[in-house]
């Protein structure tokens, strides 16, 4: 909950104090980007495989149609990127089912497989803020399109340090719009108490820094961990950092 005291100043960023923070989570807390990443990368690989699609799976898929979306969303739009069309299906689809939900549960499967066998520690620098803005009152959320955040959260030893999670359990269950629909944002502001105007977006993704840069937001900060800084700034981030420990002020 938002406190009257909060005041959290961004070293370079015109002096304004901002009242909360509004982190995704993989890539800006913690690298299960690059689980999520491997794990789609073996996903869709082995469909493409099966299926004869072409041309292969590469990073550049990930980061064009996938990175920061809800999973469902984020296998729709890669398989269109091949002109293949599947039914929708439901989120009860098993793995491996011919549907879009049937894709992205194996992609699911994959995941999991891959945090419980080499688990997962947050970014140092993104501790050190987390620390930061506690000792500031600031108020913080999650706002993660993966449906898995909790056990990210669980897994790195985070999840005792954010009471709102807007993830994408919550997007199914409340009917909103997943990224880059800036909706997730403002329902986790409003959860916290705090305007959107006062508070900060934090995302690693394309989708991420294009849903702040659709609200009324406070200010968009793009991390680089791999997307580019001037791809997030083309896609609305308003600075790029490439740690979050750079982002302590006062």
């Amino acid at each position: 909950m938002s406190t009257t005291n909060a005041a959290w100043a961004i070293p370079d960023w015109d002096g304004k104090r901002f009242q909360a923070a509004l982190f995704d989570l993989d890539g800006v807390l913690t690298p299960t980007a690059e689980v999520h990443m491997l794990a789609w990368h073996r996903m869709f690989t082995d469909y493409f495989t099966a299926h004869g699609i072409t041309p292969p799976y590469t990073d550049d898929d990930y980061f064009a149609y996938v990175d920061g979306k809800p999973r469902y969303d984020g296998v729709r739009a890669c398989l269109a990127s091949r002109g293949v069309q599947l039914p929708e299906g439901t989120p009860e689809d098993t793995a491996g089912a011919e549907t879009i939900c049937g894709v992205g549960n194996t992609k699911n499967d994959a995941f999991e497989a891959i945090l419980h066998d080499e688990g997962v520690d947050p970014y140092p620098g993104s501790v050190a803020l987390i620390d930061h803005l506690e000792s500031l009152d600031v108020a913080m959320a999650v706002v993660s399109s993966s449906r898995n955040a909790p056990a990210v959260l669980a897994a790195a030893g985070l999840a005792h340090r954010f009471e709102v999670v807007v993830d994408g359990n919550v997007v199914a269950t409340e009917g909103i719009a997943g990224k880059p629909a800036p909706d997730m944002f403002s329902l986790a502001a409003a959860r916290l108490g705090v305007a959107d105007k006062d508070s900060v977006v934090v995302e690693d993704a394309l989708s991420g820094v294009q849903a702040g840069a659709a609200g009324d937001f406070g200010l968009v900060v793009g991390v680089d961990r791999g997307a580019g800084v001037q791809a997030l700034v083309d896609n609305g981030a308003q600075i790029v950092v490439g740690d979050l420990k750079e982002l302590m002020g006062q």
